[in-house]
């Protein structure tokens, strides 16, 4: 992994951790609030409004790639882990990876487990059950 690629994983993980807590919401509400009540002041001329206008649309555009950076690496983290899991316990093999399938072949797969979610919650009298193995 290159150098830039690593800072701006970096970057991005942080950015979006601070992003997502409630303070930061909070500031950004009060800074729309503050924007908002400063209109008399600036007559709420056009100016005013491309202030707020052009503040969003940049921080939105620019928010959008680190938050899918962010969400790309949680969620191949999150099917290499599901992967392992699969292939070191006695389930299916033939599912490490499907989330590389065509979207016709994983809708085809999806509704039959489906189908066979139904079929095993009405032989069980149609109550979720919790299967524990023993280790």
């Amino acid at each position: 992994m290159s150098s830039f690629t690593q800072a701006f994983t970096r970057f991005a993980t942080a950015t979006a951790r601070w992003t997502g807590r409630p303070l930061v919401f909070v500031a950004c509400c009060a800074l729309v609030i503050l924007w908002a009540v400063s209109g008399p002041l600036f007559g709420f001329s056009d100016t005013w409004q491309l202030v707020i206008n052009t503040s969003t649309t940049i921080i939105t555009f620019l928010m959008v790639f680190l938050i899918q950076n962010t969400q790309n690496r949680d969620n191949n983290a999150l099917h290499a882990k599901l992967d392992e899991l699969i292939r070191v316990t006695e389930a299916h093999n033939s599912f490490i990876g499907i989330e590389n399938l065509a979207d016709e072949q994983l809708e085809a797969i999806l509704a039959e487990l489906d189908e066979q979610s139904t079929e095993l919650r009405e032989a069980s009298g149609g109550r979720p059950s919790a299967q524990r193995r023993s280790a």
